[in-house]
């Protein structure tokens, strides 16, 4: 079993985490109790020397400020509420007042032994962009204190929240370890490391997105370093999948709310540990956890990085989400009622007052017409009819001699393919020269609300947007290998004119160079919406929707005139 690098004693870091009180004592990577913010040193009582005396009353004068509910930071951030205070940090629930949303807010002393670090953490984080993390908005030093700005999610459930109430479905357990895997390869690509994945850091929200919070930053508030901080991440990766398999946590300590393994036991498989644990989820996770011995029964290599991961998973056969199950309505209640008596049940045969018999059919001179006009609509019926199935067969020999031809003087084509929507699972803004747009709003181009939208920067030279910008765009992930035939764009300026291209894509890496992508179709319009239609069509599971011209337009709320556009909801055809 490879080594744990993560603290015993885990906070809450953003929303959605309960506030835990300070613990003076924590457990390092080597299991080493170590005790925090007591001073420990042996001359603590020697006298100090001139140097020391000014580095005292220096460190004297650079008390940051009291740190309460109502404090205002850069006069902009308000602080609401202290969700987590530990070792010289702490962590709260704010108000950003300048764009009126909730906002989460990391505060350290400025001299505080780790404020570099978390300072070059939170901006290396920042860069990164990718909508699968919790986004860091600021970074800033000020008045003797250090404070990281990042996304407050409230619609967000952590997984230890979700596993409170059982393990998950096979199919969210999927998407879970998917995501994930997905989100850590693409950040590793990047240079950047999580190293304190758990479930309190990985999130669910209400739309079914995995978002991840923490990246770098909590790592470098808690002091948290790795040797191998690939195999550090996987190996957290497929602790997150075996706790949500099994609603165990695969070591003997007892953590997140969940039971660890019985002790002198090891680690044995989910699919050991519970009934009905679906098989290959199951050795997806041991493998992630490279045990040695499991692994070699199943003569499955292990997975020691996030690349690995996402290759395994991609190698199992797709899971699908379970169909609803059908509750039938209660029996309908037959009730009659007497002629004459409205509102009163009729009583039963042989119970006071007789049943009148039914009445007689009706025989009289409007009877008849009614019985003649619904025959002479059966044989208008029927003549259409006979007339629509002579006309198809016409057709139908017009085609076998390569003769019969629409107006347009095409084929026709009796055969043609029905055109089906293809359902969008994820997506992320593609930016391959590193400089993104708003990539935190992507997921409003699929979210079935015509009223939300990702929108570009606007650009003072148009309609194209060089020389500035090549093009911007956004990957749509459709769950699997999908035949596609073209999409419907649905766009929010109105104006001439909008390019918009779409590409067959590997994979929803916003570096990959657009040159390796093979193009499936191209459009243009003036209004708001485009429809773009493949010669033919083409099997892919990413589509790039790149955007090279955009209209004219004032500056509104959101953004200053110029050349913009903005992206309602995108729907592909197969």
């Amino acid at each position: 079993m490879a080594e744990r690098s993560t603290a015993a004693v885990d906070v809450a870091d953003n929303s959605g985490d309960e506030p835990l009180a300070a613990k003076a004592e924590e457990t390092t990577a080597d299991g080493v109790a170590s005790t925090r913010d007591k001073d420990t040193s042996t001359d603590a009582e020697a006298p100090l020397n001139e140097s020391e005396k000014d580095s005292a009353e220096e460190a004297t004068k650079r008390v940051p400020p009291e740190l309460h509910s109502g404090h205002k930071l850069a006069r902009r951030y308000r602080l609401e509420e202290c969700v987590t205070r530990l070792d010289g940090f702490s962590s709260w629930r704010a108000m950003d007042e300048k764009l009126r949303r909730a906002v989460g807010v990391h505060v350290l002393p400025a001299d505080h032994s780790r404020a570099r670090s978390v300072l070059a953490a939170a901006r290396s984080s920042a860069l990164l962009g990718d909508p699968r993390f919790v986004q860091v908005l600021d970074a800033v030093e000020e008045n003797d204190v250090v404070y990281v700005v990042h996304e407050w999610l409230p619609d967000a459930t952590d997984l230890t929240s979700l596993l409170a109430s059982g393990p998950l479905e096979p199919h969210d357990a999927y998407q879970m370890v998917s995501h994930v895997s997905w989100a850590m390869a693409a950040a590793h690509r990047e240079g950047l490391a999580h190293l304190r994945l758990t479930p309190n850091s990985v999130l669910r929200t209400s739309s079914g997105q995995w978002r991840i919070r923490g990246l770098a930053v909590n790592a470098a508030l808690r002091g948290v370093s790795s040797d191998t901080p690939q195999r550090t991440d996987t190996e957290a990766i497929g602790a997150l999948l075996y706790a949500a398999l099994t609603q165990r946590w695969p070591y003997e300590d007892d953590a997140f709310g969940l039971s660890g393994l019985p002790k002198g036991v090891g680690l044995i498989a989910p699919d050991q540990v519970r009934a009905g644990v679906h098989r290959g989820l199951s050795e997806l996770a041991m493998r992630a956890l490279v045990n040695d011995g499991a692994t070699a029964s199943r003569q499955e290599q292990p997975c020691t990085t996030p690349d690995d991961l996402v290759k395994a998973v991609a190698e199992l056969p797709r899971i699908r989400k379970p169909e609803p199950t059908f509750t039938p309505p209660p029996e309908y209640q037959r009730t009659t009622y007497q002629q004459g008596a409205y509102g009163r049940p009729a009583p039963r045969p042989g119970v006071g007052r007789p049943v009148a018999p039914p009445p007689a059919p009706l025989e009289s001179r409007t009877g008849r017409a009614l019985k003649w006009g619904v025959a002479a609509l059966l044989i208008a019926a029927l003549g259409l009819g006979s007339w629509q199935l002579a006309d198809a067969l016409m057709d139908r020999r017009g085609d076998d001699s390569g003769n019969s031809r629409s107006e347009d003087g095409d084929k026709k084509d009796g055969g043609k393919r029905p055109v089906l929507p293809l359902t969008v699972q994820d997506a992320a803004e593609y930016y391959p020269d590193g400089k993104p747009q708003h990539p935190s709003d992507v997921a409003l181009t699929h979210d079935d609300d015509p009223g939300t939208y990702w929108r570009t920067y606007s650009y003072t030279d148009g309609p194209t947007l060089a020389p500035y910008k090549k093009g911007v765009g956004i990957v749509y992930d459709l769950g699997g290998e999908r035949e596609v035939t073209g999409a419907s764009i649905g766009l929010h300026y109105l104006g001439p004119r909008t390019d918009v291209s779409l590409y067959a894509a590997q994979s929803l890496s916003s570096s990959t160079p657009l040159d390796s992508l093979r193009k499936i179709a191209d459009g243009t319009t003036d209004g708001k919406e485009l429809k773009v239609s493949a010669a033919e069509p083409v099997k892919t599971r990413y589509v790039l929707v790149w955007m090279t011209a955009a209209p004219y337009s004032e500056g509104d709320e959101f953004s200053k005139a110029g050349y913009k556009q903005g992206v309602t909801e995108v729907t592909f055809t197969g």
